[in-house]
């Protein structure tokens, strides 16, 4: 269940839907400033447990389990072919992709490479992923040479139709407006998947298919 974290891409969309969301949100912000500010953060009570519960719960949360053995599977090298849209509607961007996938740290984690070319630019990105036994989620962190930052997603796998669904934020760093995106990874078979990313359109805001990418196993 290889991770193959273009959210980047999609990210630059973003960048251009976000700028067109300034105003509106803007208003808002303004309005909410003073309460939020007054607002602080509510701190969860210190639990105290003994020695034995706390390494049973620590050996548990450190055993890889069945999902880190599906994400296992999909180690290898993969061909991509992405197709991007600037807008809802908007004439299809295709390209194609290279990427290689292993699991580090004795099948903890997931480690992505990627390599591709985004709008006529090469471009280069590494993801890691796992399934974090004690939230019952897959989680991720994607970084590569289109910024400085890095991004994080999390969401469910669902055994039954193969699928990861994944949520997270982007923050353009042109207007610092944090914009949402959701991916959909499925597994159609050993040899073929499939990366599905929404965002905001940049006249409505209204989520859209902004991004999709069939993977074919090279080896």
């Amino acid at each position: 269940m290889k991770r193959i974290a273009l959210t980047i891409c999609s990210a630059t969309i973003l960048l251009y839907a976000c700028n067109s969301e300034t105003k509106s949100e803007t208003t808002s912000a303004d309005s909410t400033a003073t309460t939020a500010s007054t607002e602080e953060p509510k701190e969860k009570a210190w639990v105290a447990v003994d020695s034995a519960t706390e390494m049973k719960a620590w050996m548990e949360y450190a055993t890889p389990g069945e999902v880190h053995k599906e994400l296992a599977k999909s180690a290898g090298t993969w061909n991509g072919e992405s197709t991007m849209w600037m807008s809802e509607g908007a004439e299809p961007m295709k390209s194609t992709t290279t990427s290689t996938a292993k699991m580090i740290m004795d099948g903890r984690y997931q480690l992505t490479n990627f390599k591709g070319n985004m709008m006529g630019m090469p471009f280069e990105g590494m993801g890691v992923m796992g399934y974090d036994n004690y939230k019952k989620k897959i989680v991720s962190t994607w970084f590569d040479n289109m910024g400085t930052g890095f991004m994080q997603m999390e969401g469910p796998y669902d055994p039954a139709s193969k699928k990861m669904t994944l949520t997270g934020k982007f923050t353009n760093p042109a207007n610092g407006i944090d914009c949402e995106m959701k991916e959909v990874y499925t597994i159609i078979d050993d040899n073929n998947h499939l990366m599905e990313m929404w965002g905001p359109d940049s006249k409505t805001g209204k989520q859209y298919k902004t991004m999709e990418i069939k993977f074919t196993r090279k080896k």
